[in-house]
Parts: C-alpha cells; sequence; structure tokens
C-alpha cells in the first residue's frame, strides 16, 4: 500500500506531507484547491513525464517521494532485486523535478532511469479517470488482465515456454540452412582450397623451422668457396707439403753423412708437416660437415615461399594455415552431412510446433472460459451503476497462424451500451460518465486478480448523484476490502463511506503574498460539516447538516 506522500515545492504545495492507509481514502475539497496538483505529483513520482512548470514559482528545484509497503513476492521487488536496486523493507520512489525540465529519479536513494521507474510505478498504482486512457485501450493489457481474472498462468507459462522451445529449433533450421547454402555456394572454391593446402600439408611452427634451415644452408654456400680454396692450397698441384717432405728427406741424407748442423731444420720442418696434416684433417672434416647441396637449398626455399604465399592469400599467418584447412574441410563436412542434420533439425521444429499449438489450443480454450465468466461477472456490477441496458463484451479472436508467445489470441474489452447499438471500444462507445463506471466495475470484478496493490480514481463520479453516486460509493467500499483505494471526489455518498477523509484546501500565507495547497484529515464533526458543505453546496443549511449525518450513519 501507499503509506506516505511528501511533496516538496510542486505548483502551490510547498510543502507537504501526508500519512496514507488502508482501505478507501477519499480526497474532498473546494474546485481549484489542489486535488489535480497531488495526482499529477503522485505521477511525477511514478515516473510520469516531467514537466518545468510543476515546479513552484521561485523554487530551485521541485521533489515528490512516493512511500508504499509491499509483500516480499511482488513483482515489483523483484524487479528491484533484477536491477540492482537496494531491496529495502519500504519502497522509495522520489523524483525530483528542476526548472529547465531535467528530471532526476531515485528509487530506494539510487538513481534510476525514468523507463525503470515508470515499469516499477505501473506495478503498483494505477491512476483512473473519465478520461483514462491506459489499460482500457491496451488490448495488451485486456489480454494480462483476462488471463489473470481465468487464472491461467500456468497456462500460459506453458505457452510462453512453447513458444521459445519452437524458436529456439526454428532458429537452428534456418541456421543450418544457411550454412548448407553457403556452404554450396563456396563448394568449388572449398575443394581448391583443401586440394592445395592438404597437399602442401602445412604444419604448425614450420615457417620458422624452414626460414632457420634457409639461412643456414645460404650460410654454408657462402663458406663453401673459402674451404675449397683451403683445401686447394694444402692438396693442390701446389702444395707445400710434398715441397717439405722431400726437403726435409735431401736434410736427414745429410745429417746421416755428419752434417748435424741440419738437425734443428729438420725438426721444425717435421713439426710443420705434422701441423700440415692437423689442418688438412681439419679441411676434410669441415667439408663433411658443410656438406652442402644446392637442391635442398631449393627445395627449403620453394616450400616456404610457397607457404608463405598462400598465408598472403588467405590473409593469415603461416601457423594459422592448417586452421584455414580445417576451416573448409568442415565446410565440405557440412555440405555431406548438413542435409541429414536438417531433416533431424526439421523434425524436431515440426514437433515443437505441435507442442506449441497444443498448449495455445488449451490457453485459447481457457480464456473462452474465462471471457464469458468476466463479462457475466462485470454486467452483474452494471444495473446498481445505472448501465443495466449495457453489455460488456470480451472479444476473443482466435488465430492459429499466429504464433507469439502470448498465444493465439487477440483480446479487447468492448461494450454495448444500449440495446440495438453497435458494440465497439470502450473508448470509442462510452461516453465520460460510462467509461468510469464500466471502469468501477471492472476493477471490482478484478480487485484480486490482474491489479496494482493500490487504485486512485480522480472523480470519477462526476456527473452522477442519488443512487448512482451510492452505488460507485458501495463498489468503492467493497474493492478497498481488497486493495488500498484513494478516490478523488465531489460525492457525498462516496465521501461518507471512506475509512479516511482528507480535505484539500487553499491557505494563504503571509498575509495573501501567495497560496498554499494544505491536506488535513476530517473526523467527527469537520467530517460532517464537508459531506454537508457537499450536499448544499456554497451556504450550508441545517438540513444539510441533517442529511449528513444521516448519511454518515446510514452508512456505518
Amino acid at each position: 500500500m501507499l503509506s506516505a506522500l511528501s511533496v516538496r515545492n510542486i505548483v502551490l504545495i510547498d510543502q507537504l506531507d501526508i500519512g496514507l492507509e488502508g482501505g478507501l481514502t477519499t480526497l474532498t475539497g473546494e474546485t481549484g484547491a489542489g486535488k489535480s496538483i497531488l495526482l499529477d505529483a503522485l505521477t511525477l513520482a511514478l515516473g510520469g513525464r516531467g514537466d518545468a512548470s510543476l515546479v513552484r514559482r521561485g523554487a530551485e528545484s521541485g521533489q515528490v517521494v512516493a512511500v508504499l509497503q509491499l509483500p516480499e513476492d511482488h513483482p515489483a521487488r523483484i524487479a528491484l532485486r533484477d536491477n540492482e536496486i537496494a531491496d529495502d523493507a519500504e519502497l522509495i520512489m522520489r523524483r525530483v523535478q528542476y526548472p529547465d525540465g531535467r528530471t532526476r529519479a531515485f528509487i530506494n536513494d539510487q538513481p534510476v532511469g525514468a523507463g525503470l521507474m515508470q515499469a516499477i510505478g505501473a506495478q503498483l498504482i494505477e491512476i483512473h479517470g473519465q478520461h483514462d486512457d491506459r489499460a482500457l485501450v491496451d488490448a495488451s493489457t485486456h489480454r494480462a488482465l483476462l488471463d489473470a481474472f481465468g487464472g491461467l498462468d500456468a497456462e500460459v507459462a506453458a505457452t510462453r515456454q512453447a513458444h521459445a522451445a519452437l524458436a529456439d529449433v526454428e532458429a537452428r533450421v534456418a541456421a543450418q540452412r544457411t550454412l548448407i547454402a553457403e556452404a554450396a555456394a563456396r563448394e568449388d572454391y572449398a575443394r581448391h582450397v583443401v586440394e592445395e593446402l592438404a597437399e602442401l600439408a602445412p604444419e604448425s611452427g614450420e615457417e620458422d623451422l624452414l626460414a632457420e634451415r634457409r639461412q643456414r644452408l645460404m650460410q654454408l654456400e657462402k663458406a663453401a668457396d673459402e674451404v675449397r680454396d683451403a683445401d686447394e692450397i694444402l692438396s693442390g698441384p701446389t702444395a707445400p707439403g710434398p715441397a717439405l717432405a722431400g726437403l726435409m728427406r735431401r736434410l736427414t741424407r745429410k745429417i746421416d753423412g755428419g752434417m748435424g748442423v741440419f738437425q734443428p731444420l729438420v725438426e721444425a720442418i717435421d713439426g710443420a708437416l705434422d701441423a700440415l696434416d692437423q689442418t688438412s684433417d681439419a679441411i676434410e672434416t669441415l667439408k663433411r660437415d658443410m656438406a652442402f647441396d644446392p637442391a635442398e637449398l631449393e627445395k627449403v626455399e620453394a616450400r616456404l615461399f610457397a607457404l608463405r604465399g598462400l598465408a598472403r592469400k588467405h590473409h593469415v599467418s603461416v601457423d594459422e594455415l592448417a586452421a584455414v584447412l580445417a576451416k573448409y574441410r568442415a565446410e565440405l563436412d557440412a555440405l555431406r552431412t548438413g542435409e541429414a542434420t536438417l531433416v533431424k533439425l526439421e523434425a524436431e521444429a515440426a514437433a515443437a510446433r505441435d507442442a506449441y499449438a497444443r498448449a495455445a489450443r488449451k490457453l485459447s480454450a481457457g480464456r473462452v472460459k474465462a471471457a464469458k465468466a468476466l463479462s457475466k461477472a462485470v454486467e452483474g456490477e452494471l444495473p446498481d451503476l445505472k448501465l443495466g441496458g449495457a453489455k460488456f463484451i470480451v472479444d476473443q479472436q482466435a488465430d492459429e497462424t499466429r504464433i507469439a508467445a502470448s498465444g493465439f489470441d487477440q483480446v479487447a474489452f468492448h461494450v454495448q451500451t444500449n440495446p440495438g447499438t453497435l458494440p465497439g471500444p470502450l473508448m470509442k462507445v462510452a461516453s465520460g460518465g460510462e467509461l468510469s463506471r464500466f471502469l468501477l466495475a471492472l476493477k471490482v470484478v478484478l480487485a484480486d486478480r490482474g491489479s496494482a496493490p493500490v487504485l486512485i480514481f480522480d472523480e470519477i463520479d462526476t456527473g452522477v448523484g442519488g443512487a448512482v453516486a451510492d452505488a460507485i460509493g458501495r463498489r468503492l467500499k467493497r474493492l478497498s476490502e481488497k486493495v488500498q483505494v484513494l478516490t478523488v471526489t465531489h460525492a457525498p455518498q462516496v465521501a461518507a463511506r471512506a475509512d479516511t477523509h482528507l480535505f484539500i484546501e487553499k491557505q494563504a500565507i503571509e498575509e495573501g503574498a501567495f497560496v498554499r495547497t494544505h491536506v488535513r484529515r476530517l473526523d467527527g464533526a469537520l467530517r460532517k460539516e464537508e459531506i454537508a458543505r457537499m450536499l448544499a453546496g456554497a451556504k450550508i443549511t441545517e438540513e444539510a447538516r441533517a442529511a449528513a449525518g444521516r448519511l454518515l450513519s446510514e452508512v456505518s
């Protein structure tokens, strides 16, 4: 329920704090006292459209705070948790309006967007009047109200779940068809790529190995000439080894003939020959280690350049060529196996369509039954509201070709105001007074199903009196046994039935410098006097006071 409303600097309201209770609360007062301003302020707090003209003249900003008490399982609390907003014991909705048109919105002191505030507010409070343009026109709301009245939550959930399953499998069917079509369109190219890459058989890390081998072979190619030159010097026709060996033999013979002076030279030549032998051995070892095959270099370069060429062609790195090959192989596999997969998915889709149709038909049948019961219940309220000749019609149009989460049905509330006239939508057929009474009858029937916990009626009794006003009062009272009801009224028959009577008036401030709207609670004699004023008009007579007393005693 709405437990408190606080308003600061909104039009004629400079400072106003109202505590509210459950049951039926009436707001009365002279025309122009500020009743509409109060409702405008509440609408702002519920996420309604901001308006710079709402800010009281001279104020830096206006502010409205609505405090509500809700059960733990109320959908609004679930929405708060889903949006990571503190779910406190009280739900506090605060809206600040600035003179430049800007607004700021807060729920439980956390900044929120006006859209979220409006969505939360719509679950908490409904404001209705003679020119209501919300729930009575929105056909999707009518369907939801009918479902709530018929207790069709399970059928609605089953249909929504079946629709989600159908949508999922149909999306997979469409994706598979697209995959097959794309694979077919690219089949020739895919086969060419697979053949080209499969022949080359690229491996991860191969580019680096080939580049290193190429670099090594190129180094060997450059070093080969130096090795050949060294080998030519040591082993060629002009090699020093044979000459030195011959010289050493001659000198050895001379030493043997007694010329020992040559001994050091022979020893030096012998060491030189050993060094030459070691050098020759080193060259042979190097020749073996540096075995260079020009054909191998050509082969390495050809493969490396081929890999890099294909990588440029496919706009990938060489290491990613294996993934490209896998991709196009998968496309060819999809083409080969895709038709079988598609057949399987289409069978699943057919089963899902059947399941959806069964759920939607069951829901539609439940709606047919609920529509008859709702029409009968609403029409049972109409005679006392002086609409005895009117009919309330739930127009349910079922179209099994319509696949939607809400089922096959389109639902709209129609009325026939008089026998012989054509029925039609509420807003088009009913007059302002008739509309308000149809609305009241509907809300009485839906009070505990499909209704917000707080209902506010803005002068729905305008233009009626006597028995009709009394009937409206009795229904508002009955409605308030299930939800909190606030009503702005000019009908004494309605005001007399209230659990709480709030009087709205203008007060002059600072010797008439400006006026403000003030709200006070009426009890006892003050309440009797206000109802007498509503009965008599400007001049309250003793007869009016006596009539007010009788009215209060009759409804107590």
